[in-house]
């Protein structure tokens, strides 16, 4: 899809500013471009099309659905498989989180797409079936959905909607009465565009040192950790092996379809198929750039807690995964 803009990046690097294609700052800045023109095109668009819902959006029913749908978590049920079927990075999730709670969605339920959503999609799901067989990417799929709809079943036990940042509140609030408005009057599409358009600006504006300085981390970490650096922590024999490689995945910055290779990799090299499913589940949705980017619409106590969470299923997972194969 980004076939384009990944040429655009390396023409840039390579050719304009004549950079090695081996060099640790090359491959750093190359991964900065690519992925700040990419994610900002992701984001003007979701941020644009969650305003157009946002504007219609029935709060009410929404509130009344969810609250008929309680029995056995389904709303976080359902919540995760929303996150399977959208393309999003951990990144390019933050605008749809934002969209969730402006439009009356619990926190729990808000989380458990939060969680899902970069770890499990279409493209992922292709690449593991090619990787790694049918067997293999269903119990993928399935603990994927099962991790989303469980951590946010918990975190809405913890009831956390008052660690969420003051910007995040503020826009609550605009929100709730732009929405009166929308209520009050029948407006056409033409009339709501302005506020539409003054919303995604607020919303990029808002966002924007957050996406650059995560961005930046991630190809700091992409361009300088040398190749086999986890491997010597993630052997068969390590009974840690889990929790370390989820802990040591933190630091590095990349979608699920950008780390199957590795996992693919690791694990022809006699790494079990569970430490290295939870080496890029650490990657993919506990990534330092995601944390800067809920810094924006979380407390640092929300996001110490979500990490706490999401951690912890992805080492049960992980071993869960060990005992299977």
């Amino acid at each position: 899809m980004f076939n384009w803009l990944q040429e655009i990046a390396d023409y840039l690097v390579f050719d304009v500013f004549g950079m090695s294609t081996e060099g640790h700052l090359s491959k750093a800045l190359n991964f900065f471009i690519y992925d700040t023109v990419k994610i900002f095109l992701l984001l003007f668009v979701i941020i644009f099309l969650m305003g157009i819902v946002n504007s219609y959006f029935p709060v009410d029913k929404v509130r009344n659905y969810l609250s008929r749908n309680k029995l056995f978590g389904f709303e976080y049920l359902m919540a995760s498989f929303f996150g399977v079927v959208t393309p999003f990075c951990s990144c390019s999730s933050i605008p749809l989180f934002i969209g969730f709670v402006k439009g009356g969605i619990p926190l729990g339920v808000t989380f458990s797409f939060l969680v899902t959503s970069p770890l499990v999609n279409e493209v992922a799901i292709g690449l593991f079936l090619g990787l790694f067989g049918v067997k293999t990417t269903v119990i993928y799929v399935v603990s994927g959905i099962l991790l989303g709809t469980i951590s946010g079943a918990i975190l809405q036990k913890l009831k956390l909607e008052k660690y969420l940042s003051p910007w995040v509140k503020e826009v609550l609030i605009h929100s709730q009465k732009e929405q009166a408005v929308f209520t009050a009057e029948k407006y056409p599409f033409r009339n709501r565009l302005p506020f539409i358009w003054k919303e995604v600006l607020k919303i990029l504006k808002g966002i924007l040192p957050y996406v650059l300085i995560g961005i930046a981390i991630g190809g700091l970490m992409h361009g300088y950790i040398p190749e086999g650096f986890f491997e010597q922590y993630m052997s068969r024999d390590n009974l840690w092996a889990v929790p370390v490689s989820t802990i040591l995945a933190v630091p590095m910055y990349s979608n699920a379809s950008g780390v199957l290779p590795i996992v693919q990799v690791l694990v022809a090299k006699g790494i079990p198929l569970g430490t290295a499913i939870a080496f890029m589940m650490g990657v993919v949705g506990l990534s330092l750039p995601e944390a800067m980017l809920l810094k924006k619409v979380m407390s640092l106590k929300l996001i110490a807690i979500f990490f706490g969470v999401v951690t912890l299923c992805i080492i049960i997972s992980g071993y869960i995964f060990n005992f299977i194969f």
